[in-house]
């Protein structure tokens, strides 16, 4: 998930928008707002005790709105897989562990007077350092992904059927074992996976949906339905139906993705899946602040519009502080500094949706 412009290998890249794959952004883009609005809108609803009308989108999406972000961010493995072992940990584990360390670390500043109120400062640092073994709030995607990384490199010479076959045993035991990293490997390395090695039938897919838009479209209805009729009957959470509309929510973003970039339509939507990263990484203060804000004034009534506003600052909010960071000499938030690089630099033109 490496943003151009944005986080690419470890920093700052200066690739052309060229070297990107369209839909590929505006799938991540999708996804990523995604993720903002269902923390935005659970935060509000939790926070104000009662529901809107946005809770309904959230819960639509649930299905695949993980699977999508992981079945993309194994797309692209298959290119770099064979690299030698120092530069595949530089830019698939110390790329991720120092984003994680610096961003854990500012998440926790801001919530640590709250943690130590509540207990005591010592309880406050013990936590801190458990967020090492435990991921922290929203951080537990970049904290999953170089596990996923190590393990699919492990395990090429495996047969991949076998591999997949296990993966997707444990994403239907429903493991639940009170560990975040445990727990989520078990529920989504399916999907990782399945993007690693299904990677040529997923651009094929994205190919023909370019090629018949209308019978996408159709497909694409049909999916929607089928998604949503599950969901309000909550047959979505079943062993194996939850698979399968992981995969198949995972085949409709492609193919909205595809579609959008066909079109070349919501573009801001684009941006977002190229700084997905960055909008991940800051998403959270603005958008606590925001919540926060508004439900003390209480000059909005209405806990789905709360919950939109909420939803639309975290997003532009984070975009803002990248920004911000950029024009104040604080690019470290953003870019991976020379003295955290194990491996020397690529140069040349890339793929940037793959790192």
């Amino acid at each position: 998930m490496a943003p151009s412009g944005t986080i690419a290998a470890g920093g700052l890249s200066k690739a052309p928008s060229a070297a990107r794959v369209d839909w590929v952004d505006y799938a991540k883009g999708i996804c990523i707002v995604m993720v903002v609005m269902m923390h935005s809108v659970l935060g509000v609803e939790l926070a104000a005790g009662e529901t809107g009308f946005m809770h309904v989108a959230v819960a639509f999406a649930k299905p695949f709105r993980m699977p999508d972000f992981f079945l993309i961010s194994g797309l692209f493995l298959p290119l770099v897989i064979d690299r030698d072992w120092r530069t595949y940990l530089d830019r698939k584990v110390v790329h991720f562990a120092y984003f994680y360390v610096v961003w854990v670390t500012i998440q926790f500043g801001f919530k640590a007077p709250a943690f130590a109120a509540a207990t005591s400062w010592h309880d406050a640092g013990f936590l801190y350092l458990e967020s090492f073994i435990e991921p922290f709030g929203t951080l537990w995607f970049i904290y999953l992904l170089p596990i996923f990384f190590v393990v699919t490199k492990l395990t090429r010479r495996a047969p991949p059927l076998a591999i997949w076959l296990a993966a997707a045993a444990l994403e239907t035991a429903r493991i639940s074992t009170g560990w975040t990293a445990i727990d989520e490997f078990c529920a989504r390395f399916v999907y990782f996976y399945s993007g690693y090695l299904f990677a040529p039938y997923v651009f094929a897919l994205s190919d023909r949906a370019r090629k018949h838009p209308a019978l996408a479209l159709a497909a694409l209805a049909a999916w929607a339905l089928v998604n949503a009729g599950l969901v309000a009957c909550g047959a979505s959470e079943w062993k194996i139906v939850s698979l399968a509309l992981g995969f198949a929510g995972a085949c409709a973003i492609i193919t909205t993705g595809t579609l959008l970039a066909r079109a070349h339509w919501c573009n801001f939507l684009r941006f977002c899946g190229e700084q997905s990263i960055v909008i991940y990484l800051a998403f959270f203060l603005p958008m606590a602040t925001t919540r926060t804000l508004l439900l003390r004034a209480g000059i909005i009534p209405d806990i789905g519009t709360v919950s939109l506003i909420v939803t639309i600052v975290g997003v532009v909010g984070s975009l803002a502080i990248w920004q911000a960071a950029l024009r104040l000499n604080a690019g470290f938030l953003f870019e991976r500094p020379d003295a955290f690089w194990i491996a020397p630099k690529k140069a040349g033109p890339v793929l940037q949706a793959a790192e």
